[in-house]
């Protein structure tokens, strides 16, 4: 594989997990998800808010959670809480602040300017939930704003409520919505991070909005149980099959350097097939090192 071939992290399975809940930080430990956000917001009661802030800072700075991306997601700008949650974030060193309900370029500055402020080291860098219809017509703008802002968060059920949708199998109502921050992402080079399936229950459906995901492009689902895990695991994982093929593929269109056109399984290759395969193998490659 060519040295100029991103290489990825995996964000196949991001799994929420409240702060205020000492033994879901310690499960969280052994629960073979791609990543975690260690959540003050939804999942927290505003009484419970200061000893979350400092348990998921705890959890941050312990080192006990492998290779998984670990974040913390911070209380919105304008809570009484964000200013003191960015702040202890920032000094925490997660690999991200997730912060909810980003609606402009500006706020991303602004939310840089606080963590450069508050000493964040440089690996911690700014994922914004994207969960409002202003959002989704800013979100090329949003994308762009800072080098720091490497990844999209969808937060389907606010965005649902604020367009007086329904929640349906196959997301029809949302689709586009989903499509236009996938395009932004794309188009910025961040990872775009598929909102969550709200019924733990219903293995087939969720199963189901993970294949539509992958179809669409997304990098991975944020989850809301660790039963979750396995199917988005897999889901976003390249199949054996395709790469098996990936390689083949590549390995044509290396030997076939200089002879005119080259093909494979009968299928003509071109740049652009060689491309997404060397996509596939990094992925795949770097899925089998945060397990190895």
């Amino acid at each position: 594989m060519s040295d100029s071939t991103p290489q990825f992290t995996p964000l196949r399975s991001v799994l929420y997990m409240p702060s205020s809940n000492e033994r879901a930080l310690e499960k969280a430990k052994s629960i073979p998800c791609d990543g975690l956000i260690l959540d003050l917001e939804d999942a927290v009661a505003p009484d419970a808010k200061p000893a979350a802030r400092e348990a998921a800072c705890a959890a941050v700075a312990s080192g006990e959670y492998g290779r998984r991306t670990v974040t913390i997601r911070v209380n919105g700008i304008g809570t009484e809480w964000h200013d003191a949650d960015l702040a202890a974030a920032s000094k925490a060193g997660p690999a991200a602040i997730v912060v909810p309900k980003v609606n402009s370029a500006a706020e991303v500055e602004q939310l840089v300017a606080a963590m450069e402020a508050a000493g964040a080291p440089a690996h911690t860098k700014l994922w914004a939930m994207i969960e409002t219809p202003v959002a989704i017509l800013d979100c090329l703008a949003i994308a762009r704003a800072s080098d720091r802002l490497t990844a999209f968060v969808l937060g389907t059920n606010d965005l649902v409520k604020e367009l007086y949708a329904e929640h349906v199998p196959g997301r029809a109502p949302i689709v586009p919505s989903l499509h236009t921050a996938l395009l932004a992402g794309r188009a910025a080079g961040i990872a775009v991070i598929d909102g969550v399936y709200n019924n733990v229950k219903d293995a087939d459906g969720f199963l189901a909005e993970c294949e539509q995901g992958r179809q669409m492009g997304f990098d991975g689902k944020t989850l809301i149980h660790p039963g979750q895990v396995e199917g988005a695991n897999e889901a976003f994982a390249p199949s054996a099959q395709a790469v098996e093929d990936a390689s083949g593929l590549i390995q044509a269109w290396e030997d076939g350097q200089g002879s005119g056109v080259v093909t494979y399984n009968g299928r003509m290759v071109e740049n652009l097939h060689v491309e997404s395969a060397r996509r596939t193998l990094s992925i795949h490659e770097a899925i089998q090192a945060l397990q190895g």
